[in-house]
């Protein structure tokens, strides 16, 4: 592409626009310029209030796909592709599902986590390859992260993720992109233009934050990996996440501190097996048949108990 047409596209962009509101932020002091810096980010809320609806459609497809034993896959370049990798590496330890549940792919490999390989973005190829490499099925869900909505390293994947048959969603932070004329599903926040030209690290990937935090948590509570708003099914890798535990065993029951690493003890750090039997007095044995015939849901393992 040449650099005129580049030009020409990212002038079309939302994200690429110039702020009126900031134009002089090079004259102000240190604490004017964290008050701008504020109160633009305060818009992004409302930006991805907006889009709720959408949210929840790629929910839902990603609650079936979970139910399928399939995955959700985020793939994206720099900063977008960052995120993406960000939101599945915390999902193991605050839900404790497989590492391989949710994935996230970043142009460039690993080493664009560290430092910028922009370049990496312009091949559609390497989107198609890293998804490849993955063994992507037509159970998954495929969500490309790309502020601009053009990035040829997503537009890549989400092709090949359309011919194998997955579910494919597009985030963008401009309306009617690239992206979201391929994708199955589109959520485009429109944020306006950054406090710094075209840094859409800023509010463009707050919005992307947001909605990838969105994605994930509302997806585990949808497959009962919460009991009322608690973490049932944290894994007490380290110390803070054991003593969490405890806390979140003795919040749901009620119990003592001493009463709630007893029953911890006996269920190897298993916090939503602990609970059951702490409410319900069940053995080890029995609350393990009444979660699997919940299907994982303590809430409904209890009511079958307690009714």
């Amino acid at each position: 592409m040449s650099e005129q047409r580049l030009i020409s596209e990212l002038e079309q962009l939302v994200s690429e626009g110039r702020n009126p509101n900031t134009m002089h932020i090079d004259l102000l002091s240190t604490f004017d310029i964290l008050r701008e810096i504020n109160y633009e980010d305060q818009t992004v809320p409302a930006a991805v209030e907006k889009v709720i609806p959408a949210i929840a459609a790629v929910v839902n497809q990603i609650v079936a796909a979970f139910q399928k034993g399939g995955r959700l896959i985020y793939m994206g370049a720099g900063t977008s592709g960052r995120l993406g990798v960000l939101d599945a590496s915390e999902c193991p330890p605050t839900f404790s599902v497989p590492p391989n549940m949710v994935i996230g792919l970043i142009a460039g490999g690993p080493d664009a986590l560290r430092r910028s390989i922009e370049g990496a973005e312009d091949d559609p190829e390497q989107g198609r390859q890293a998804l490849q490499d993955i063994n992507l099925t037509a159970a998954d869900v495929v969500v490309g992260i790309a502020v601009s909505g053009r990035t040829p390293y997503v537009i890549g994947g989400l092709n090949y993720a359309k011919s194998v048959g997955a579910v494919t969603v597009a985030l963008s932070c401009n309306p009617n992109s690239v992206i979201a004329g391929i994708a199955d599903l589109a959520i485009s926040p429109v944020v306006g233009p950054e406090i710094l030209t075209g840094s859409t690290r800023l509010k463009s990937g707050t919005a992307q934050k947001l909605i990838l935090n969105m994605l994930t948590t509302a997806s585990m509570i949808r497959i009962g990996k919460s009991y009322q708003n608690l973490m049932v099914d944290v894994h007490a890798s380290n110390k803070k996440l054991v003593a969490r535990a405890s806390r979140i065993v003795m919040q749901a029951t009620g119990c003592t501190q001493e009463d709630a690493r007893r029953v911890l003890d006996q269920t190897g750090n298993d916090v939503k097996l602990a609970i059951l039997m702490e409410i319900t007095g069940m053995g080890i044995e029995e609350a393990r048949v009444a979660l699997q015939n919940a299907g994982g849901f303590l809430r409904k393992a209890i009511s079958a108990k307690t009714a």
